[in-house]
C-alpha cells in the first residue's frame, strides 16, 4: 500500500494506457499527425490516459451540453464528443484556424462533427456569447494559462448544479511549488482561487500534468 500516487516510468505508463481504454487507430493517427506537423506544439495534446478519462467522465455524467476552452488539434474534443449522451453538443473555443483545421478533419472522420461547434476568437470574449443560464453539464479548460481565471469566471455561473469543470495543467510539471515563469505563477494563483471558491467542491488529481475536477454547487 502507499499513501501517495506512485511515479510512472515509461514502461508503467505504457502498461497503464494499455489497460485503460487505449487509443484506437483514429486517435493514434491524430496524435501522430500532430507530432509530425507541429513538433514544437505537440506537447499541448492531452495524454492518452487523459483522453480516455475524459470520455469515461463525460459518459458517467450523462453530458448533453459541454464546452471546451482550448481545442488545439482536437484530441480532447474528440474524446469528449465520443462520450456525449444522445443529442449532446460540444462547443469548442480556440484562436487558431490552423490547429483546429486538423481537429475538424478528425471530427468528421470519427463521425462526431455534427455534435461539435467551433468558435474562433479570444475565449474571454466568445464565452460571453453563451446563454446566461445554468445549463452546462461539463466544461474542460486547457488553453492559455494566464486566461484561466477569466474562463473560470465565465463558466462557473453557466454550469448546472452538479455540473463539472475539468481544468488541465494545474501542476505545471511540479513548478506550482516554486513558479518559474508567468504561466507557472498564473496557475499557482488560479489553484488558490479554486480552493477558496465556495461555489464548487474541487479535487486535484495527478493525471498527466495535473487535473482539477470541480463540481459546481
Amino acid at each position: 500500500m502507499t499513501t501517495k500516487s506512485i511515479p510512472l516510468t515509461a514502461e508503467l505508463h505504457a502498461y497503464l494506457v494499455a489497460h485503460g481504454a487505449p487509443p484506437d487507430e483514429l486517435m493514434r493517427d491524430l496524435a501522430e499527425e500532430t507530432r509530425a506537423a507541429l513538433p514544437r506544439d505537440a506537447q499541448m495534446q492531452v495524454a492518452p490516459e487523459q483522453a480516455a478519462f475524459l470520455t469515461f467522465l463525460t459518459r458517467l455524467l450523462g453530458v448533453r451540453q459541454a464546452v471546451e476552452v482550448g481545442t488545439f488539434t482536437g484530441l480532447s474534443s474528440l474524446a469528449i464528443a465520443r462520450g456525449l449522451a444522445e443529442g449532446g453538443r460540444l462547443t469548442c473555443f480556440d484562436i487558431s484556424e490552423e490547429f483546429t483545421g486538423i481537429a475538424r478533419r478528425y471530427w468528421a472522420r470519427a463521425g462526431v462533427d455534427d455534435r461539435v461547434e467551433l468558435r474562433i476568437g479570444p475565449a474571454g470574449d466568445t464565452l460571453r456569447e453563451l446563454p446566461h443560464e445554468r445549463y452546462l453539464d461539463f466544461a474542460f479548460i486547457d488553453a492559455d494559462k494566464v486566461g484561466y481565471p477569466v474562463y473560470w469566471a465565465e463558466l462557473v455561473p453557466r454550469m448546472r448544479p452538479g455540473g463539472v469543470i475539468a481544468v488541465d495543467n494545474v501542476l505545471r510539471g511540479g513548478r506550482v511549488i516554486a513558479p518559474q515563469g508567468a504561466d507557472d505563477r498564473a496557475i499557482a494563483a488560479f489553484n488558490d482561487e479554486v480552493l477558496a471558491d465556495v461555489r464548487v467542491d474541487a479535487v486535484m488529481l495527478p493525471i498527466a500534468d495535473g487535473l482539477t475536477l470541480a463540481r459546481v454547487l
